[in-house]
């Protein structure tokens, strides 16, 4: 397998990174027309953490972590690693000795499409991961792949520079175009939230506000007493 390391890819502006870092996962998502997610077997290693960066993508080999030590050296300070490989691979490509060298050159974190070790490590440093399984499993550093080319996850195409961000829900990827829109959009999804919660504590009900009692007479639903519908008397 050739493959190719693409230097100084153009990149979300860190403004709008940090205007999508205050929102979460879904309200992203919900965002953009509910797009952009990565499946639900991308889970994070740790527990209350929210962060936002630029990708810088790599394309590897099965059990094999040679293009990550590539990658490093095209990482910096607001960047979030997202590593796939050409096929299915759960070994533990990634680490602790990875997360202390991107953790000095201020990558914010690390998206794993395979498997990763050393979390009790990684939470009691503070390196935020997400991954799609943990295993101990080592690997070897034997075949070429890319750097910041597009890659795919779980059917979402990432190319460098796009604003990954990830919570406690999952992970969402932003295209770099769409980085202030997003945050736009989702800043007046939030506040709409907020009346509605504002409204929910007053004691509304969804089926009022969001007007669903005629969805449901629309749809046939009726209203049957106990007795109407079991034919018992109380």
């Amino acid at each position: 397998m050739s493959g190719v390391i693409v230097t100084g890819p153009p990149k979300a502006n860190l403004k709008d990174v940090e205007a999508l870092a205050r929102y979460g996962v879904a309200t992203v998502s919900e965002a953009m027309g509910r797009t952009g997610l990565l499946g639900p077997c991308i889970r994070p290693v740790q527990q209350g953490v929210r962060v936002a960066g630029t990708a810088v993508t790599v394309l590897s080999w099965p059990g094999d972590n040679l293009m990550i030590h590539a990658a490093v050296e095209q990482c910096g300070e607001g960047d979030f690693l997202v590593v796939t490989t050409t096929s299915p691979c759960t070994d533990g490509l990634f680490g602790e000795l990875f997360a202390t060298t991107l953790q000095r050159r201020g990558v914010r974190g690390v998206v794993m499409n395979t498997g990763i070790r050393d979390t009790q490590a990684l939470r009691e440093m503070g390196f935020a991961a997400w991954s799609r399984a943990v295993s101990a499993q080592g690997t070897v550093k034997a075949t070429g792949g890319s750097v910041n080319v597009p890659i795919a996850v779980d059917g979402q195409v990432i190319h460098p520079g796009d604003v990954i961000l990830a919570d406690d829900d999952g992970v969402v990827v932003v295209p770099r175009e769409r980085a202030r829109e997003t945050a736009e959009r989702a800043q007046a999804r939030e506040a709409k939230e907020a009346a509605t919660r504002a409204a929910f504590l007053d004691g509304q009900l969804g089926l009022d506000r969001y007007g669903l009692r005629e969805t449901l007479k629309e749809l046939g639903v009726e209203y049957r007493t106990h007795e109407e519908f079991t034919g018992e008397r109380p």
